[in-house]
């Protein structure tokens, strides 16, 4: 706990609303502020942006950038153990994935964002149950070496929320409005409602399901409600020549192009979690199931000679889901001597309005990561961390394995009207990582803060498989050149912390 002017000096947003809803109470109220960092700095000789990989499904360590998260939280009425007593509390967090001099945001704070910000209250109508008004996100558990929260329910929700936590369960009911987070620039009302219970039948054991489902209701007249334009061909849309291909076949005729037809709009998400631990060399266990049929897009725009077009695709991009089957194993080896975390991921991305060209809404994915910490001393560590993935297109080629990839399409014909990205449907990926870590506050693989300085390797199947300002044009390619290159080596000395 820290005094209410270090939370003020450090979470004003908190304070400040504090202040306002309960000046009288605010005055005497405490304060606490926690938070979260990384940093690193990664030299790359190879043309690369400071990451090992493109993304977590290789493990996060080395493949993700900086970070900083800010969460404060004022007591307006103290909440005190084994009372009912009224008790109210507001929670502020900021984030952003900046730091100057480490990445291409220089640290500004126009990349940082309020990503939750809600007031608690317990007590004031129900006993024990907790009315949360605000941001209502919520989820069971962490997929630690991914850094990935498959159960996430109600991230873009803001809205009321009631919980009920006791020694064997927890449930959640929440509901509000997520418009401005799908379309914040075409705001509609997008009604979100949902809930979890998880259930603690023994202290070893957990069970939780949960749901969330979003209707988006047709609004005649307003231009940001859900509308289609109908008789779209997708490959005349994802080529950009609807406008084209239209007055080519109705010369003269663009006035009469279709208008939009006003529909609504509906997405849903069901998740599951079990997990066990403490039998032996087992800490915790931990499976994910996630299935989310995702919202829809709102609209899209095509130039065409000269004049810009709406083209209003919810039933082009309304048939698109997310299997996601996630395990995650803490083992003690041997006991103040190594532990080892193993853990795995699969996901299902299905598009069943698009049969016809690579995307990331058509694919499947496998990945395994798996790291073994050693206590040399309680604060000496040696880490070892190895990931192995498989990703694949159910679409044709996304891929591009030679560094003349940008010349060739289907069976490595040249095809400049084709619609696939590369000369390959699948990217495979290993990545390996070894270094000295130091832990001031002891052992463990997830205790922090950490020091550490690694050096990691990727082989991958695609060429340059890292982010990069590679050349990715003709043009380019005839002033610049390229080289293939496969594998990826890099050294990182970096921090992260929680406080």
């Amino acid at each position: 706990m820290i005094s209410r002017r270090c939370a003020a000096r450090l979470g004003a947003a908190v304070c400040l609303v504090g202040a306002l809803a309960y000046p009288s109470v605010a005055s005497a109220a405490d304060g606490s502020v926690g938070g979260y960092f990384r940093l690193m700095t990664r030299p790359d000789f190879q043309g690369g942006d400071g990451k090992l990989g493109y993304w977590n499904l290789y493990g996060r360590l080395m493949n993700e950038g900086p970070y900083v998260a800010l969460h404060s939280q004022l007591e307006l009425l103290e909440q005190r153990p084994g009372e009912d007593d009224v008790w109210a509390r507001v929670h502020a967090r900021v984030e952003g994935g900046t730091v100057a001099g480490a990445d291409t945001g220089g640290g500004s704070l126009s990349q940082m964002r309020l990503s939750q910000l809600y007031t608690e209250v317990g007590n004031i109508l129900l006993p024990e149950v907790i009315f949360r008004v605000g941001t209502l996100e919520s989820w069971m558990g962490d997929l630690g070496l991914y850094d990935w929260r498959p159960t996430s329910l109600l991230g873009d929700t803001v809205g009321l929320s009631a919980a009920l936590h006791g020694d064997k369960y927890d449930l959640l009911l929440g509901v509000g409005d997520a418009g401005f987070f799908h379309n914040p620039n075409r705001y509609n009302t997008l009604f979100s409602g949902g809930g979890s219970i998880r259930l603690r039948p023994i202290d070893q054991v957990e069970i939780g399901i949960g749901a969330q489902f979003r209707y988006e209701p047709a609004v005649l007249g307003n231009v940001n409600a859900p509308y289609y334009t109908p008789d779209i061909d997708y490959t005349d849309w994802l080529r950009g020549e609807v406008m084209s291909v239209w007055d080519a076949e109705n010369p003269g005729q663009l006035q009469n192009f279709p208008d939009p037809v006003s529909n609504s709009a509906d997405s849903s998400k069901l998740v599951g979690y079990m997990g066990f631990g403490g039998f032996g060399p087992l800490v915790w266990s931990s499976l994910f199931v996630s299935y989310e049929q995702v919202h829809p897009d709102a609209v899209t725009t095509e130039v065409y000679d000269g004049v810009e077009y709406d083209l209003f695709v919810s039933e082009l991009t309304d048939d698109r889901s997310v299997l996601t089957v996630a395990e995650e194993l803490h083992l003690t080896l041997v006991p103040n001597v190594a532990d080892l975390v193993m853990s795995a991921i699969y996901g299902l991305h299905v598009d069943g309005d698009n049969d016809v060209a690579p995307s990331d809404h058509a694919r499947t994915y496998m990945s395994t990561v798996n790291r073994l910490q050693v206590f040399i001393t309680p604060r000496v560590h040696l880490l070892v961390e190895g990931s192995l993935a498989k990703e694949s297109s159910t679409n044709g080629n996304q891929y591009r394995e030679h560094y003349d990839s940008i010349f060739s399409s289907t069976d490595g014909v040249s095809d400049s009207r084709g619609l696939e990205y590369g000369d390959s449907s699948e990217r495979h990926t290993a990545q390996g990582k070894i270094g000295a870590v130091l832990n001031p506050s002891g052992q463990g693989i997830f205790t922090r803060p950490s020091l550490r300085l690694l050096y990691g390797a990727q082989w991958s199947s695609q060429s340059n498989a890292f982010g990069n300002s590679f050349v990715d044009s003709l043009d380019q390619y005839n002033s610049f050149g390229n080289v293939e290159r496969h594998w990826h080596h890099m050294v990182s000395a970096e921090t992260e912390v929680w406080f």
